[in-house]
């Protein structure tokens, strides 16, 4: 990486309280993190530790109640609704626990739908598209409705959906917490692979064993705050 990149995400003394009723609930207390282009990330931490809430502000889906999120070198608190919206489409992919594929499109037209919001036309749609799905192990599938296909391949059309537009950075919310151990086991090898070889940035919130293992950092919450931040080889 070269020393002169800036960093893709940059959290600066963020809090998030939540009201449910009369009660707050304190879900970020002075949350400080810097994520460089190219970083393999996995957030940790017990459950109410702050993970998701982390993962939804540098995913433009919340607001934070005080503090600075810069995503892809941009202020979100300086945007308005319809800016975080074209950033959330540009310039960040998402990988969610539960797929969110569309059940009606096949695998080829969930993977594609980015690009087509973003008005690519229609040749490079397929050859980027078709080229990401042989990537990640569907060649052949592209036809295929998410019924058709398992809970492993529907995450990887998932991923072949978050980086069809070669977005900044890729937010992972517990992508392996749907599927059995040899399956997540694979997985994990194709988003490592996408980040070795095609510098796809990764941010995960996890409680996996197995994905704080491969990561080549790991930052852990407790209480809205980072407890521990470790940086492996």
């Amino acid at each position: 990486m070269s020393k002169e990149a800036k960093p893709i995400v940059v959290l600066q003394d963020v809090h998030k309280t939540y009201r449910q009723g009369e009660i707050e609930v304190k879900a970020l207390r002075g949350l400080d993190l810097t994520v460089e282009p190219g970083e393999f990330l996995a957030i940790t931490g017990p459950s109410g530790s702050g993970k998701t809430t982390a993962l939804n502000l540098i995913g433009a889906l919340d607001e934070p109640s005080s503090g600075k999120v810069m995503v892809d070198g941009r202020d979100l608190g300086a945007m308005g609704r319809a800016a975080r919206s074209r950033l959330r489409r540009d310039r960040i992919g998402f990988v969610f626990q539960a797929y969110n594929l569309i059940p009606v499109l096949t695998a080829y037209e969930n993977a594609e739908m980015v690009l087509r919001l973003q008005g690519t036309d229609e040749g490079s749609r397929r050859e980027r598209v078709m080229s990401l799905l042989r990537e990640v192990g569907l060649g052949g599938m592209e036809d295929r409705r998410p019924t058709q296909l398992s809970g492993g391949q529907q995450q990887r059309v998932a991923i072949a959906r978050a980086i069809a537009s070669d977005p900044a950075v890729t937010l992972a919310d517990e992508p392996t917490a749907n599927v059995d151990s040899a399956t997540a086991d694979k997985l994990l090898d194709i988003m490592e692979r996408l980040n070795r070889e095609r510098g796809v940035t990764f941010i995960f919130s996890t409680h996996d064993a197995r994905v704080m293992e491969r990561a080549r950092r790991v930052v852990r919450l407790v209480d809205g705050r980072v407890e521990s931040d470790e940086v492996r080889a």
